[in-house]
């Protein structure tokens, strides 16, 4: 069965180039072998690999492993209908999700600042 977190409420994505396998299971709640397994199964998804074959993934991949998450957990798509979702999904709508992710966690990163320098 399917693990998943009572909470939707994933954290923010940090500003940074390059997150580890351990940072982007962090951050989009799912385990690194499930990260691996997805990897295998969605041609999208294609870390960085670099000495000993470790994933560096982009914050593209990032905000796609979320999108991945959400249409299996959260959707109920099966691995096959996923992949066909995604398959399907044109070039300018795909931007249009990434840009609204973008977005939405830009506005949770600086709230998070505002909260500090006023507390």
């Amino acid at each position: 069965m399917l693990e998943v977190s009572h909470s939707n409420e994933l954290p923010p994505i940090p500003s940074k180039r390059y997150f580890s396998i351990g940072e982007v299971s962090e951050l989009c709640d799912v385990k690194p072998h499930v990260l691996r397994y997805w990897e295998q199964e969605f041609t999208q998804l294609k870390p960085i690999k670099r000495r000993g074959n470790r994933r560096y993934y982009q914050r593209e991949d990032v905000i796609l492993v979320r999108e991945i998450r959400n249409l299996l957990y959260l959707e109920g798509y099966t691995i096959v209908g996923a992949r066909q979702k995604l398959d399907d999904q044109s070039g300018d709508e795909t931007a249009v999700h990434f840009d609204r992710v973008l977005i939405k966690d830009m506005l949770a990163e600086l709230t998070e600042l505002k909260n500090i320098l006023e507390g």
